[in-house]
C-alpha cells in the first residue's frame, strides 16, 4: 500500500491534476471532478427537499426518490454552463 502512495507523488499526471486543482485552474479533469461533486450534493439536497416538501403527503420514501432524481435536473446544466464561463473568463 505504501508503494502505491509513494508512486502517486511521482506520477506527473496526478501531480498536474492536484496542482491544477489547488491553483483553481479548470481543465477537463478538474471540471469533471467539480461536476461530480455538484451532482452528489444536488442529489442529497434534492432528497432533503423532497422530504421537507412532500414527506407526509406522498410518503417519505417516494419523496426522497423523486427529490434525488429531480434535484440534479436543474443543477447539472447550470454547473456545466458556470464551469464553461469560468474557463473562458
Amino acid at each position: 500500500m505504501t508503494e502505491i502512495l509513494d508512486n502517486l507523488g511521482t506520477n506527473p499526471t496526478i501531480h498536474n491534476f492536484f496542482t491544477n486543482l489547488m491553483m483553481g485552474e479548470i481543465t477537463l479533469v478538474t471540471g469533471l471532478l467539480w461536476l461530480v461533486v455538484a451532482a452528489i450534493i444536488s442529489v442529497i439536497s434534492g432528497a432533503i427537499g423532497g422530504v421537507l416538501l412532500a414527506g407526509k403527503d406522498i410518503g417519505y420514501q417516494l419523496s426522497i426518490m423523486m427529490g434525488s432524481l429531480l434535484g440534479p435536473a436543474g443543477v447539472i446544466p447550470v454547473v456545466v454552463i458556470g464551469l464553461i464561463l469560468l474557463r473562458l473568463v
